[in-house]
């Protein structure tokens, strides 16, 4: 992995192959510095974004792309700092774009996110033959294979040439003892060589399957810098293989991370993950 600060000018949505990850916000959900954290994964021509929330509109404007540019789309769960701007971009595409966006989402997933979080804002807009309008209104479902052989619920999607499997995570109320009893929360694998479990409470099961089965070349974990919550600390984090902690950067971080830059580096951590940098994964898919 090379990483490569954009400077200026307009982020493109297509490349000439190699897989980059491009962080739009590496935030927590109330940071006033860094945007929310967000993600563009682009190959080729193809290109999905993960995660929309509340501050992902603006920090896609800021960096010259519009909502109408995005037509793949996978959320990871439904917090606002994660599916906040969701509605302005299915709106966008209905009224201005006039199409639908594609978005990669299970039936059970998709009724929770309609019925909880989407249907208030763009259900009620329109009614023909007395009816108001449904998900597929706005988006083209892309629907996850479920897979065979993990300790949880593992689902596999290609977006072109783009391969996500999709986890169930562990991540909320804090009560819940797995992620069996959580509410809906997924972390994604990006071509077998990336992992992101976006928010999660500290799951060193997880890490270790993925670990053992893809050998990731990066991973970007979400951290916070207390212990409790919802949120994998990163006292907790700092208790994994030293071979781990050395290929993972961490995100999703509070705006006081500066404070914590020389303890990050004494646990043998790769950094911080930067907003405006792209992480880009060279070479052939990995076999």
């Amino acid at each position: 992995m090379r990483t490569q600060r954009r400077i200026k000018g307009t982020l493109s949505l297509k490349n000439s192959g190699d897989l980059t990850v491009y962080f739009i916000g590496v935030g927590s959900a109330f940071t006033r510095e860094n945007a929310q954290t967000s993600m563009l994964v682009i190959k080729g021509d193809d290109h999905v974004l993960i995660d929309c929330g509340s501050t992902c509109p603006n920090a896609l404007y800021q960096i010259g792309v519009n909502l109408c540019q995005i037509e793949r789309i996978l959320v990871t769960h439904s917090h606002a700092d994660h599916i906040g701007g969701l509605e302005q971009l299915a709106l966008t595409w209905r009224y201005v774009v006039k199409k639908k966006p594609s978005l990669v989402i299970t039936p059970e997933y998709q009724k929770i996110l309609w019925d909880f979080s989407l249907k208030g804002g763009c259900g009620f807009g329109e009614r023909h033959d007395g009816k108001y309008l449904e998900f597929e209104d706005f988006f083209d479902v892309i629907e996850p294979k479920l897979l065979k052989g993990y300790s949880r619920d593992f689902y596999e999607a290609k977006i072109g040439s783009i391969n996500l499997k999709i986890m169930r995570t562990m991540h909320f109320p804090d009560s819940s003892t797995s992620w069996k009893d959580s509410f809906w929360s997924t972390g994604i694998v990006i071509d077998d060589r990336v992992f992101y479990p976006s928010d999660t409470r500290f799951d060193p099961e997880l890490i270790s399957e993925i670990e053992e089965r893809f050998k990731p070349e990066a991973m970007f974990h979400d951290t916070q810098f207390f212990t409790g919550g919802v949120h994998a600390s990163l006292d907790d984090l700092s208790t994994l293989p030293a071979a781990v902690k050395k290929k993972m950067h961490l995100v999703h971080y509070a705006d006081t991370w500066r404070s914590f830059e020389k303890k990050i580096a004494e646990y043998g951590f790769a950094g911080f993950a930067m907003p405006n940098t792209y992480y880009i994964f060279s070479g052939k898919d990995k076999k």
